[in-house]
């Protein structure tokens, strides 16, 4: 019985301790991220856009700190919104010393806490992040983030060979068609089969990329010319 009692006075105790200050998740996670100074990735890319007949694409992701990202489909165009190629983990956090770190408390049907992040700068790219975070992992599971020029993008990872280094396995890029950008001079197959054109009530439609990787290769050095 005193083994039971002491037993529930510990877990009581752990119980009380106080949860991570927003800032201290931040950095937690931000130094995992800073492990990586450059990655290339093999995955495949499915592009999910209402007006769009895309094949799932071979892509390659390269990445080299701070914030250069370049997705190439190895088959042709890949049908991808701005923000997709600007937006990744690190940059939410590569200046998070002037951002001002705000908690929103936890998100009742996952357990995750929830931090905003509010850039300090007047002309920023990104207005607001809103994080989801599994604590224990230290990992950024969902993220939600208002743009300047560029609408409002979220982000869903799951993880799995690479969570050490908070590399998902597999990325959901969602967005609002209206703000999608069509690259000039390109043809395509429209999915409904009608003669709407592009822009066409797309006004809160939702599209979708998803990027599953096979493969990453990790700080074995890219060349800035990839990113030209």
């Amino acid at each position: 019985m005193q083994k039971i009692l002491t037993l529930f006075f510990v877990l009581f105790l752990f119980s009380q301790l106080p949860a991570q200050t927003p800032q201290e998740l931040v950095n937690k996670i931000k130094a995992k991220l800073e492990q990586v100074n450059d990655y290339t990735a093999k995955g495949k890319l499915k592009t999910n856009v209402i007006f769009i007949k895309a094949p799932i694409a071979s892509v390659k992701v390269y990445y080299k700190k701070p914030d250069k990202m370049k997705i190439v489909n190895e088959n042709g165009i890949s049908f991808i919104p701005k923000g997709c190629v600007n937006i990744n983990l690190a940059k939410f956090l590569s200046g998070s010393g002037n951002y001002e770190i705000i908690d929103a408390g936890t998100e009742p049907s996952t357990g995750l806490r929830i931090i905003k992040l509010l850039p300090s700068e007047e002309n920023s790219e990104i207005v607001l992040s809103t994080l989801y975070i599994d604590e224990k992992a230290e990992l950024i599971k969902k993220a939600k983030n208002t743009t300047r020029d560029n609408g409002t993008y979220e982000l869903e990872m799951s993880y799995g060979k690479y969570i050490a280094y908070g590399l998902p396995d597999k990325v959901i890029f969602s967005f609002n068609t209206k703000d999608y950008k069509l690259p000039k001079g390109v043809t395509f197959d429209y999915d409904d089969g009608t003669e709407k054109k592009p822009g066409e009530d797309l006004k809160n439609k939702k599209g979708k990329v998803e990027i599953s990787y096979s493969e990453y290769l990790i700080n074995k050095g890219v060349n800035d010319s990839i990113f030209k």
